[in-house]
C-alpha cells in the first residue's frame, strides 16, 4: 500500500474520530406552559448541562466550552426561554421568571430521559443553577459554579468591578454608548461600541476583547430586566436550602473576576461539600484566560 493511500486512510479515520468527538444532536423540549426549549448535545457519556450567562443571552457563546468538555462526557447547551431558537409567544413578567426557567431545565432533563445530570452554570447561569438545586436537588449529581453571580443578591450590593476594570478612556466610551442606547439607539453599531468599551473588564488576555464585545451585543435587555426584577421581588436567596445540598460542588472563578472573590467564598461557605478554586491571571471567562487549568480542574472534579 503506497504512502498516498495510507495518508488518505489516516485522514478519513481522523475526520471520523472528530465527527464522533463533536457529534451533535439538536431538538426541542416542550415546557409546562407549551413554550419550547431548543437544545444541542455533544459527545457521549455522563450528561453535563451547561447553563450560560446573561440573563437574556442565547447559548451560542458556549459551544466551544461544550465541545471541549464533550471529549470526556456528553454535554448539553440550550437557549433559555425567550432567547435564540427557543419558542416563547410573549415576553412579560408572567412568561419570564426564575421559577419558569428552573422548570424548563427540569422539563429538558425529562425530555432527554436523564435520571441525574451534572450541572455547570456560568455567571447568571450559576445563579440559575443554584436556584434549580434548591427546587430539584434530586435531579443533580455534581454542580459546578463558574464565575457565578452568587447564591443570593450580594452582587447588587458589591462594588462595580466592571467599571473598576476599565481605563478612563474605556469608561468615557462606555458612558457615551450607554447614553446613545438609553436615547433609543439599539443598532448593532451602538451595542458593539458598548461591548468594546466593557469587554476589557471581562478578560485578562486582551486578545479576547473582540470575541467578548460581540457576545455582549447579543443580550435581550427586556429579558434581562424582567429576570432581575423577578429576583429582587422574590428576594433571591438560596443559602438556607443549599446548606442542605450535600452533593459535590466546585466553585471556580478568576482571581481578577468582575464577580468578587467574596461572592465565590460565600458560595463555598454555604455549600457543605464544596471547594473553591481561584484562577490566576483570569477574569470572568476562565476557559479563555486560563483554558488548560479551567478545563483540567472541571474534568478532574467531574471524574472524581
Amino acid at each position: 500500500m503506497n504512502n498516498f493511500v495510507m495518508k488518505k486512510i489516516f485522514l478519513f479515520v481522523f475526520l471520523m474520530f472528530l465527527g464522533q468527538t463533536f457529534a451533535q444532536t439538536e431538538g426541542y423540549a416542550k415546557n409546562n406552559d407549551l413554550s419550547q426549549t431548543y437544545y444541542r448535545t455533544f459527545g457521549k457519556g455522563e450528561p453535563l448541562l451547561i447553563i450560560n450567562g446573561g440573563p437574556g443571552m442565547n447559548s451560542n457563546g458556549f459551544e466551544d466550552m461544550a465541545k471541549t468538555l464533550s471529549e470526556n462526557q456528553e454535554t448539553i447547551i440550550y437557549d433559555q426561554r425567550g432567547t435564540g431558537k427557543s419558542k416563547l409567544s410573549k415576553l412579560n413578567s408572567k412568561t419570564i421568571s426564575m421559577k419558569l426557567m428552573a422548570d424548563d431545565i427540569e422539563s429538558l432533563r425529562k425530555h432527554l430521559k436523564i435520571k441525574k445530570w451534572n450541572i455547570l452554570g456560568h455567571s447568571f447561569g450559576g445563579m440559575l443553577a443554584s436556584y434549580y438545586a434548591t427546587i430539584y436537588p434530586e435531579s443533580i449529581n455534581k454542580l459546578v459554579l463558574s464565575s457565578s453571580g452568587g447564591v443570593d443578591l450580594t452582587l447588587l450590593k458589591s462594588p462595580n468591578l466592571i467599571e473598576a476594570g476599565l481605563s478612563k478612556a474605556e469608561k468615557d466610551s462606555l458612558d457615551y454608548w450607554n447614553a446613545k442606547i438609553e436615547k433609543g439607539d439599539t443598532s448593532h453599531k451602538a451595542r458593539l461600541g458598548r461591548g468594546r468599551a466593557m469587554a476589557p473588564a471581562y478578560v485578562y488576555d486582551q486578545k479576547f476583547v473582540p470575541v467578548i464585545a460581540e457576545r455582549l451585543t447579543q443580550g435581550n435587555s427586556k429579558i434581562n430586566g424582567l429576570l432581575w426584577a423577578d429576583m429582587q421581588k422574590m428576594n433571591f436567596d438560596c443559602k438556607a436550602k443549599l446548606k442542605n445540598f450535600n452533593n459535590p460542588v466546585l466553585v471556580i472563578q478568576g482571581k481578577e473576576d468582575i464577580i468578587s472573590n467574596e461572592i465565590g467564598e460565600l458560595a463555598q461557605k454555604t455549600l457543605p461539600n464544596s471547594k473553591l478554586i481561584l484562577l490566576e491571571h483570569s477574569k470572568h471567562y476562565g476557559w479563555l484566560d486560563a483554558r488548560e487549568k479551567f478545563f483540567s480542574d472541571i474534568n478532574s472534579f467531574l471524574k472524581s
